[in-house]
């Protein structure tokens, strides 16, 4: 089951990014209707299929009413449909989709699409590739207090980035040492980032070093969150 799962995730990743890339290019829409454009026909689309390949299951996105009932069950979808909307809106290329499939509090299943970089990563365990750039992405809107105390530490500099999606898919793919996130971040900007990291060997945590827990009443991860070469993650614990 868990194969079909994460082939699963994947599909409904990267069908669900070629549908917003097609909205974006055919729709004639601009500036914020085109972001709620995308937001709900995405999660339409997703709810749609998730009801019909896997009934039985809970789900959790961003663009729907939380259901409490989730927090009965054990399996439990928690998408992002459109994961920076902002940057979706302005013609920018760090948006990306997150589907992932959390079991008992840790996620079991997962991927991350990047349509501009017609690019999608799952949790399939796959080697990490080397690094090639010492850099540390963070939000565009909300950088880390530290941010530059850890760059420093780490002998690297900082890049902002949109989604979290896309700034975790920087640290698979070698394209940076760590993505570190102080607060803000809901259940569904990271439970697909921290599945496809995970799998690709990749330390993560919260800014205290602790397992980060799915499907919580409170769906904010208020301890932030590290995702970061193996490597690093004493230094940047340290930093923090």
């Amino acid at each position: 089951m868990l194969n079909s799962d994460v082939k699963l995730a994947t599909r409904l990743a990267l069908e669900t990014g070629a549908l917003l890339a097609s909205l974006r290019l055919t729709s004639g829409l601009e500036g914020y209707p085109l972001g709620d454009a995308g937001d709900r026909q995405a999660n339409e689309f997703l709810l749609r299929e998730l009801a019909t390949h896997r009934p039985l299951d809970a789900v959790l996105s961003e663009e729907s009413h939380d259901d409490r009932e989730r927090l009965n069950a054990n399996r439990l979808w928690v998408i992002d449909p459109l994961d920076g909307t902002r940057e979706y809106r302005e013609q920018r290329g760090d948006w990306a989709v997150h589907v992932a499939l959390v079991d008992r509090g840790r996620v079991i299943a997962a991927a991350v699409s990047q349509p501009s970089r017609d690019e999608v990563f799952s949790s399939m365990t796959t080697p990490t590739p080397a690094v090639s750039k010492r850099v540390i992405v963070i939000s565009r809107s909300r950088p880390p207090a530290k941010a530059q105390a850890i760059a420093n530490a780490l002998d690297a500099t900082l890049e902002p980035m949109g989604s979290a999606g896309v700034k975790a898919l920087a640290v698979v793919r070698g394209e940076a040492l760590a993505y570190v996130h102080e607060g803000g971040l809901n259940e569904w900007d990271a439970a697909a980032p921290i599945g496809v990291a995970l799998a690709h060997g990749l330390h993560v945590s919260d800014l205290q070093g602790r397992a980060i827990v799915f499907n919580q009443h409170d769906v904010v991860l208020h301890g932030g969150l590290i995702i970061c070469r193996a490597e690093c993650a004493a230094t940047i614990l340290r930093s923090l």
